[in-house]
């Protein structure tokens, strides 16, 4: 009987603890995203090309810039 109760006495307290840690897990996910997110240093609007450069005007000649 001591047996019985016990199994059925833990079963609750590794339910509580596996809740914990995937509440924890999720949190560690969040925080670590919202880090990687403002420590990212690609921005793509530093890159953004509004037009053809000067390498393509130079190879294209004067009739191609209309």
């Amino acid at each position: 009987m001591a047996g019985r109760s016990l199994s059925i006495g833990v079963l609750p307290l590794t339910r509580g603890v596996s809740r914990a840690r995937d509440h924890v897990c999720a949190l560690t996910a969040t925080w670590r995203r919202g880090l990687l997110s403002v420590l990212d240093p690609y921005r793509p609007e530093a890159h953004y090309m509004r037009g053809p450069g000067p390498k393509w005007h130079a190879k294209h000649g004067p009739q191609a810039r209309r």
